[in-house]
C-alpha cells in the first residue's frame, strides 16, 4: 500500500500566555513570541505523521587571557557571561557562587595552591577534585566518579558551571560527564597543554574510551566558555609542547600556507620558549610568532568546526592525522602521546599525496624537515601496512561507505577524496618506510 501523503502542513509555534501552540504556517502571528521549530503533519491511509524540525543552537565562548588566576582577573568566575545584564546578575546574588572544578592531578601539583587562593579570595563556595586524567583512564569510571561528585555538592544547573582545569583528557572527561548530568550542565574548559589550547578546547566533541577503542562513548556538546592562558604552558615538558604542535601543522597544512611558513621560521624557537612571549615584545603594537600562531591555529580551526558541530557533514578536514592515528595510538599506550600519533599518521599521509602528485617531492621534504625540526615523530615501526589497511577500512565502515580523506594539494591547501586506490597506498608505505625508517 503507497505511504504517499495525501495531505501535507506546515505549523509555526508561538508562545502566548505561558503556552506554545501550533499556528498554520501561512497565519499571521497573533503577537506571542515565534519559535524557529515547525511541525509538519502528513495525512496517509495509514495514519498521522507529525515530522518536528527542531534548531538547536549553541552559543560558547573562545576566551584569550593571560594570568587567569590573578585574584583581580574576573574571566575564570564570570568570562562565561554572554551580556553586561548577566554579568551584573550574577555580581549582586544575594547567596554565595558555588564552583565545583576538576583539575588533572598534575595541573594541580603546580597550580593548586592559587586555584584555592582565587577562589577563597573572591568568597566562592568551591571543591576541587583531582584526578589522573591520563589516556590509559579516560573511561567511563572516571566520568562516574565525577557525576557521584558533582551531586554530593550540588549546583545550580544553569548558572553555576563546572570547570575542568588540565589537558585535553581532562576537559573531554568533564565535558562528558557535565552532558550527562541533568542532561545537560555548563562547563567551562581551562587548557593547561598546547594540544588542548588549539584542538580540545575549541570544539563540542567530549567522549571517553571504550573496548580498546579511541573516544567511542561520546556526546556533542560544547563549552559554555574556554579560557585561554598561555602563562600556563610554561611548566609543560618540552615533549608536550611538541606533541601540540603537531594539531598546529595539521591546520597549517591543511588551511594556511602563513601558518606552515610561521613554524618553518620559528616554530624552533616556539618549542624551546614554550610558547611565552618575548618580554620586549608589545603584543598589542607588534604580536609575536607565539601570538600569531595560536591565533592563526584557533581562528582556523573554529572555521571548519563553528558550521559543523555535530559533525552531520562527514567530508571533514580536521580529520587529517586522525585516520591511522586512533588505532596506532591504543595499540601502543602509553608509548605515544595524541599529537605524536597524528603526527605519524600525517607524515604518511603526505607521502600518499605525493604519491597521488598532489605535492611535489621539494614540498614533500619541507614538510618532513618542518616536523622533525618540531621533535615530531615522523615513522614508527608499529604502524604497519596491516595496521593502515585496517584503519582505511574501518574509515570506510564508519563514514558512510566512503573514505573521505583528507589530503594536502599544496602547502597550506586540501581536499577530501574517496578515490585513493590501495595500490598507491601500498606504493606510499614502502617509499615512507625506505626514507623515514629508523634504523637501528
Amino acid at each position: 500500500m503507497s505511504k504517499m501523503s495525501v495531505c501535507d502542513r506546515e505549523f509555526r509555534l508561538e508562545h502566548s500566555d505561558c503556552t506554545w501552540s501550533r499556528r498554520r504556517a501561512d497565519c499571521v502571528p497573533t503577537g506571542g513570541r515565534l519559535s524557529d521549530a515547525k511541525i509538519y503533519e502528513s495525512h496517509t491511509k495509514e495514519g498521522v505523521t507529525w515530522t518536528v524540525v527542531s534548531p538547536i543552537i549553541f552559543t560558547y565562548r573562545v576566551i584569550q587571557s593571560e594570568n587567569l588566576l590573578d585574584v583581580r582577573n574576573d574571566t575564570l568566575l564570570l568570562g562565561h557571561t554572554s551580556s553586561a545584564e548577566e554579568h551584573q546578575t550574577l555580581q549582586s546574588i544575594s547567596r554565595q557562587i558555588k564552583r565545583f572544578i576538576v583539575i588533572d592531578e598534575t595541573v594541580n601539583h603546580l597550580y593548586g595552591s592559587q586555584v584555592k587562593a582565587y577562589f577563597e579570595a573572591r568568597k566562592v563556595t568551591y571543591r576541587i577534585l583531582p584526578l589522573p586524567t591520563t589516556e590509559e583512564n579516560k573511561s567511563m569510571t572516571l566520568v562516574t566518579l565525577v557525576l557521584e561528585e558533582i551531586h554530593k555538592f550540588g549546583l545550580d544547573r544553569r548558572t553555576e558551571p563546572i570547570i575542568a582545569i588540565g589537558g585535553g583528557v581532562c576537559l573531554d572527561i568533564v565535558g562528558f560527564a557535565a552532558s550527562l548530568y541533568r542532561r545537560r550542565t555548563p562547563y567551562i574548559r581551562v587548557p593547561t597543554t598546547l594540544l588542548a589550547y588549539i584542538d580540545a578546547s575549541v570544539g563540542a566533541k567530549n567522549g571517553v574510551n571504550f573496548m580498546d577503542c579511541k573516544n567511542k562513548l561520546g556526546s556533542y556538546v560544547p563549552p559554555v566558555a574556554a579560557f585561554l592562558d598561555r602563562t600556563f604552558l610554561k611548566s609543560l615538558p618540552r615533549r608536550h609542547i611538541s606533541n601540540g604542535l603537531a594539531e598546529m601543522m595539521k591546520m597549517a597544512l591543511m588551511k594556511h600556507k602563513e601558518l606552515f611558513e610561521l613554524l618553518e621560521k620559528e616554530g624552533r624557537r616556539l618549542l624551546d620558549s614554550r610558547f611565552q612571549s618575548s618580554s620586549t615584545t608589545q603584543e598589542s603594537v607588534c604580536p609575536d610568532a607565539a601570538s600569531v600562531c595560536t591565533r592563526l591555529a584557533i581562528e582556523s580551526m573554529l572555521e571548519e568546526l563553528a558550521p559543523n558541530l555535530w559533525e552531520d557533514e562527514l567530508d571533514r578536514l580536521v580529520d587529517f592525522g586522525h585516520i591511522i592515528s586512533p588505532e596506532l595510538e591504543m595499540q601502543v599506550l602509553p608509548e605515544l602521546l595524541h599529537g605524536e600519533a597524528v603526527n605519524i599518521d600525517m607524515a604518511f599521509m603526505v607521502y600518499v599525496a605525493h604519491e597521488r602528485g598532489f605535492l611535489s617531492e621539494q614540498e614533500k621534504r619541507r614538510i618532513v624537515a618542518c616536523m622533525q625540526s618540531l621533535d615530531l615523530p615522523v615513522w614508527h615501526s608499529h604502524c604497519s601496512l596491516e595496521l593502515i589497511l585496517k584503519s582505511l577500512n574501518d574509515r570506510l565502515k564508519h563514514s558512510a561507505g566512503s573514505l573521505r580523506m583528507p589530503l594536502p594539494t599544496a602547502l597550506g591547501k586540501a581536499r577530501i577524496f574517496n578515490d585513493t586506490e590501495e595500490m598507491v597506498v601500498c606504493q606510499a608505505f614502502k617509499k615512507w618506510c625506505e626514507e623515514l625508517c629508523e634504523k637501528p
